[in-house]
């Protein structure tokens, strides 16, 4: 017997209670908080790096051409580069996640922005400057496609202020980088290779929390469902109405973004603007992105549909470009207001991509269709924008087509704004 009673004893030892296994289960769940304020510096370091490529070379685009020796249609094509690349690189997304997780993938495209930024200036030739280029828009591309999913893995309760939080560091990164490039590169004596190579600075410092991250292999927030459901199967998203609305709505609102910059301050001097004031009006829409990105999606994922907001924003947008053809230059600052609300469609879409899906697979799949389908729809506008005004020439024409891309863009914003998911569908 005593023999027994010991036995028991050591197995009641060794074999915890339900009540520890509960315990135990619910403190592998919840991330450490040194981990969380680590992911968000992260979250907040990989978007703040994830335009400046883009901009800082619109900024010195002139200075770089001549040094190169570039072509005026290889400098057009270049401008028409980065959505083609997002587009492209993007679809390899979901199946770099499933193979190394999708935060390694953020810190392999992170490095490749910060290899590909600092190579680029010094490539030596216009081939050697596009290939780096590639590079940093590959780090770009997926990173675009996968932020998204971190979120809603990472922080699934806090999809909206997340996504805020993110979209506005993006607004921030991009607005950032066409106001301090010109003046760094004079501090910088002049020279535009340096004024170009020293956004690869802060890419380098993103890639570190990342880093660090990858080498936690406890980190909690993988045991939870929302990282469980990676190794999932993932819905075919081609059956998904709601992934199609999301993806045209995605391409719409980034026509109006690439259209805006690219030709809105041409919109404001061929009207009288001087060059000066047209440079500052194009920084104040891309400067109201910075807080509305951020309360956006925390408003959008208080609601149960969505539509309400994209017709907001669909008609700042009408009302702006009305503006645009009948008094651009008596109402230009009130313009450039209502256009830049409009642009706030952006981290509308990011918001709806963590919503339409319910599992972490989902979410990987639907990011990829929704952006590479997107950055596709958008390659055409600023050209064809460019090609009207060529040949009409005077903006009407270019600012009716705007003013037209408005009305699709919010019927399949109310179409992906409805409260369903991408698994209900398929």
């Amino acid at each position: 017997m005593p023999d027994v009673t010991r036995t028991q004893t050591l197995a009641e030892t060794r074999t915890p209670s339900p009540a520890t296994t509960d315990r135990t289960a619910e403190a592998a769940a919840s991330p450490r908080p040194w981990l969380t304020r680590l992911m968000i510096a992260g979250i907040v370091l990989a978007a703040l790096n994830l335009r400046p490529a883009i901009t800082s070379l619109g900024a010195l685009l002139e200075e770089a051409r001549t040094g190169l020796h570039m072509s005026g249609s290889v400098a057009g094509v270049l401008t028409s580069v980065p959505p083609l690349c997002f587009a492209l690189f993007g679809i390899a997304a979901p199946r770099l996640a499933r193979r190394f997780g999708p935060g390694a993938v953020v810190c392999a495209g992170l490095a490749a922005i910060a290899t590909g930024l600092l190579i680029r200036p010094f490539a030596g030739g216009t081939a050697g400057f596009l290939a780096a280029s590639a590079l940093a828009l590959m780090g770009i591309a997926v990173s675009n496609v996968l932020m998204p999913v971190i979120v809603k893995r990472y922080f699934p309760d806090r999809v909206g202020s997340m996504t805020g939080l993110y979209s506005m560091a993006l607004a921030l990164g991009t607005s950032m980088a066409a106001a301090a490039t010109v003046p760094m590169t004079e501090a910088l004596g002049g020279s535009w290779r340096a004024g170009l190579g020293i956004w690869a600075l802060p890419a380098v410092l993103a890639v570190l929390p990342w880093m660090a991250l990858l080498r936690d292999r406890s980190a909690a927030a993988r045991s939870t469902p929302a990282a469980r459901d990676q190794q999932s199967p993932a819905p075919r998203i081609t059956r998904s109405p709601t992934a199609w609305a999301l993806g045209c709505f995605f391409g719409l609102q980034a026509t109006g973004a690439y259209i805006t910059m690219g030709w809105m301050p041409q919109i404001f001097r061929d009207a009288g603007v001087p060059a000066g004031t047209a440079g500052v009006l194009l920084a104040v829409t891309m400067v109201m992105g910075v807080p509305l990105a951020f309360v956006i999606p925390r408003l959008a994922t208080r609601m149960k549909t969505q539509g309400p907001i994209v017709v907001a924003l669909g008609l700042c947008g009408l009302t702006g470009y009305a503006g645009l053809f009948l008094a651009p230059a008596a109402g230009a600052w009130a313009w450039a207001l209502l256009l830049g609300i409009s642009n706030c469609a952006f981290p509308l879409a990011l918001t709806m991509i963590g919503m339409r899906s319910r599992s972490g697979a989902g979410v990987v799949r639907l990011s990829a269709f929704a952006q590479s389908t997107g950055y596709l729809i958008s390659i055409p506008g600023p050209l064809l924008v460019g090609v009207l005004y060529q040949h009409s020439g005077g903006w009407g024409p270019p600012v009716a087509l705007m003013a037209g891309l408005i009305v699709p863009q919010i019927a399949v914003g109310i179409l992906a704004g409805r409260d369903r998911t991408i698994e209900d569908e398929c």
